[in-house]
């Protein structure tokens, strides 16, 4: 009997243009290998090719390929010409009549044939199931077995190549990468009729495709939650990080019905963090990455929904309930709202940066830009924790790590265990007062050029990867006329809120605003968006689960 196949998408193709020696090859295919193959017949060489190119978009694997020679526009040889370039690894066959076994001869060096059996092969199990059963046995044996995934086809220096694969890695979602340069990247375009000018591609495990793909757009077809499952909630959670993610654990463990919403990636900055190593409770130390995930399931578990590729434009008060209304025109309403949005990197004002933005400048960690630093020089732009965190995960791979400091040292910024750690790496180097004063190259980074904050000298260095942690800006714009803020875009709320002991102006309730509460009723704040506040993971977490107390006070009392 034959061997089961590793792979249970594994399929057999056939090829004949007379329908009733196409039924009769794949019956006896069936017979001997149905249980562990796909046997899948097509009656033209263009059909089969189609079926091959779906096959591939779907991430089936073919193991074999057996195609009659005599077939009209396209023979059996022309036929596997082409579908070598969809499969190579597959083993290739060809059906001849006795008179054709000279072009079968030829066609061994033309398209590396395997074997050649002649028509009619009765009976089966002395002429064609030995030959197919070490055909078979020799592709397992073979490097040519992808596993089923989605798969994002672009260019190595793209800025949007570099995002979707940064939002399907922050997002959990597995992935393999393919350049569009190497065979199987021009594969998988021709196998989905893409344009290289419009990339990246995205394949998903079903074989659709996708081109140039928003966030939201992506965030469906890869099976993340989008859509909320009802009008109104308990509680919404605007925002992914530490906080927010806090807030949706102990929400919905306390019953309220809460959903989270998140405009790209749960977890924040500190989910792009390669090692958080003074969070309460991890000795060894954690990755953003892990805490994140373990959070995400957390709340899931506990009933939160939690909604990706969402952005929030505006938040209204009507009557008792609070409304968020999103990008799209849609909304969902609430008794009461966490804001917990977090913070994003500042841009570095530079000339140049804003052109390699994704080609070789990022900002934040990006961290599957991390095993392309191997044997590379590195800068990085910073020098609080997430810089240092960085430069330790990165030295791991590249040659040299450069840390560029505004100040005079990293202590006054870094922690402490983080500035002796780098002290003792051998290839991480600081220069304190030093400025990137412009990025050049062409298509990506190629250079920076350096200056001297105090003496103002100019140094041009080799460089092709730069990661910028510089500064927070709140992402609070969209509450513009809604909920106070100070002058740098930071929510204000509780104490901060009051002038003398007096609530705001427009507070309409007898009581003054709770200590997370905003100067809108129900309106709560938590994390890092928050004015003053500590900006550690541990206080955002815990932020979080205060201000769920809170909303339940403001419920109880409503």
């Amino acid at each position: 009997m034959a061997q089961a196949a590793d792979v249970s998408r594994t399929v057999i193709l056939t090829v004949d243009d007379d329908p009733g020696v196409s039924r009769a090859v794949a019956r006896d295919l069936r017979r001997r290998y149905g249980e562990s193959y796909r046997i899948v017949r097509a009656e033209s060489g263009e059909s089969a090719l189609q079926a091959l190119r779906e096959l591939k978009l779907r991430g089936d694997v073919v193991a074999v390929i057996l195609a009659d020679y005599r077939m009209p526009e396209m023979n059996g040889i022309e036929f596997l010409e082409q579908a070598m370039d969809v499969y190579p690894g597959a083993r290739r066959v060809l059906l001849t009549a006795y008179a054709d076994t000279g072009a079968a001869i030829d066609a061994i060096n033309v398209v590396d044939l395997d074997h050649y059996l002649l028509k009619p092969w009765d009976p089966p199990e002395e002429k064609l199931y030995p030959v197919l059963d070490d055909l078979i046995q020799a592709w397992r044996c073979s490097d040519f077995r992808p596993v089923p995934s989605t798969k994002v086809v672009g260019h190595r220096w793209s800025a949007r190549s570099s995002e979707v694969r940064e939002f399907l890695a922050r997002n959990q979602v597995p992935y393999r990468w393919y350049s569009a340069e190497e065979p199987e990247g021009r594969r998988l375009l021709a196998a989905a009729g893409a344009d290289e000018r419009r990339l990246p591609l995205v394949v998903t495990p079903d074989g659709g495709t996708l081109v140039e793909p928003d966030a939201p757009e992506l965030a469906a077809r890869v099976g993340l939650a989008t859509t909320p499952t009802a009008d109104f909630y308990d509680l919404v959670v605007i925002g992914g990080g530490p906080a927010g993610l806090g807030a949706a654990v102990y929400g919905a463990s306390e019953g309220l019905r809460t959903v989270l919403v998140e405009r790209s990636a749960t977890g924040g900055q500190a989910g792009q963090s390669s090692r958080i190593e003074n969070y309460l409770g991890f000795p060894d130390g954690v990755s953003g990455a892990q805490l994140t995930d373990r959070a995400r399931r957390q709340a899931a578990r506990f009933g939160a929904e939690i909604l990706t590729a969402r952005e929030v434009t505006a938040l209204e008060v009507n009557g008792a309930a609070r409304t968020v209304r999103f990008s799209d025109g849609s909304a969902v309403s609430a008794h009461s709202v966490i804001l917990a949005t977090g913070v994003q990197y500042r841009r570095l004002d530079a000339a140049g940066c804003d052109d390699l933005t994704g080609c070789g400048v990022f900002y934040g960690s990006a961290l599957t830009e991390a095993s392309s630093c191997r044997g590379q020089d590195v800068y990085i732009v910073g020098g609080a924790n997430s810089a240092g965190q960085a430069a330790m995960y990165l030295a791991r791979g590249a040659k040299s790590v450069t840390l560029l400091v505004r100040g005079a040292s990293l202590s006054s910024t870094m922690s402490h265990y983080l500035v002796q750690q780098i002290e003792e790496a051998p290839n991480i180097f600081v220069r304190p007062r030093t400025e990137v004063a412009e990025a050049h190259g062409t298509g990506h980074l190629e250079r920076l050029t350096l200056r001297d904050v105090d003496m103002g000298r100019i140094e041009q260095v080799e460089a092709g990867w730069l990661f910028v942690f510089i500064g927070a800006a709140p992402l609070t714009d969209w509450l513009d006329g809604t909920v106070l803020r100070d002058e740098r875009g930071f929510i204000l709320a509780g104490p901060d809120l009051t002038a003398d002991g007096r609530p705001p102006a427009d507070w309409q309730l007898d009581r003054p605003p709770y200590h997370l509460e905003t100067n809108v009723p129900g309106v709560f704040v938590a994390g890092d968006a928050r004015a003053e506040s500590a900006k550690r993971v541990a206080s955002a977490v815990g932020e979080g689960a205060m201000a769920v107390m809170l909303v339940h006070r403001y419920l109880e009392q409503s």
